[in-house]
């Protein structure tokens, strides 16, 4: 048995630093990488990716809405259209500047309020991966699994990996506890570990309430952002590696899942 770990990173703005990526690159397996909208610059995403392919860390395009002072946390309403172009935009930058330091993008992940509002909403969802695979038809699509992003993915064709969270909690149809909700983000390093090796070992999202979703579990979520990020996401890997099970990047999947 075998699983993913990755992280959102790439999201300091010139002299304003955030996350600990350096750190991080040293425990994951693939890096989503801010490309400019939501959080990062120029500077950042090249000197992230740089680290990436240092580290042997796939890297990932980590698009979100145009707000870097709400950190892509805040709802936008944009039209399919939009949202398509919005998506080719950034993706086009992370590949330009992946390419200039001798990695690939493999894979694209939503950000914040972008990926929570296509987790409910499988036409948004649909408009922004069309947007990627416009772009690059064989990048692989990383989804919040069992979520409506997953429904789009099925209904398109693509590779995706489905992605669970170490330190976010669950809602009982698989969308994450909202960040204003006690409880709703995991500091505990201790607990993420239990719960990730709970989960892989189940394939299954565990919701707050106890339920049981069934789910593609290719790759663990590691915020990179938190004061706890890399205590989490050391042990997570070690709870994980003495459950038995092995760290890999994802190779992506095609079609769909039972989700019952």
């Amino acid at each position: 048995m075998h699983v993913d770990l990755n992280a959102d990173m790439g999201e300091s703005f010139g002299p304003w630093p955030m996350g600990s990526d350096a750190a991080l690159l040293q425990v994951i397996t693939s890096a989503n990488v801010a490309c400019g909208f939501h959080a990062g610059d120029w500077d950042v995403m090249a000197q992230t990716m740089a680290l990436a392919v240092a580290h042997d860390v796939g890297i990932g395009a980590h698009p979100g809405f145009p707000d870097l002072q709400g950190f892509g946390r805040r709802r936008m309403q944009m039209s399919p259209d939009s949202l398509r172009n919005l998506v080719r935009y950034q993706l086009g930058a992370a590949q330009a500047m992946a390419r200039s330091v001798g990695g690939t993008v493999r894979h694209l992940k939503l950000h914040g309020a972008l990926s929570n509002m296509t987790s409910e909403d499988m036409a948004l969802a649909k408009a922004c991966y069309e947007g990627a695979l416009s772009v690059d038809p064989d990048i692989i699509i990383m989804v919040l699994a069992a979520t409506q992003q997953q429904t789009a993915v099925e209904a398109l064709g693509c590779r995706w990996a489905g992605e669970i969270f170490a330190d976010r909690a669950y809602n009982d149809d698989a969308t994450l506890v909202d960040r204003s909700q006690p409880g709703a983000v995991i500091h505990d390093a201790d607990l993420a570990g239990r719960r990730m090796v709970e989960m892989v070992k189940a394939g299954a999202i565990i919701t707050e309430s106890g339920r049981h979703i069934p789910a593609a579990v290719d790759t663990i979520c590691l915020h990179g952002d938190g004061a706890t990020a890399v205590q989490i996401a050391q042990t997570v890997r070690r709870a994980l590696a003495e459950a038995g099970v092995s760290l890999q990047r994802f190779e992506g999947r095609q079609g769909a899942i039972s989700k019952t």
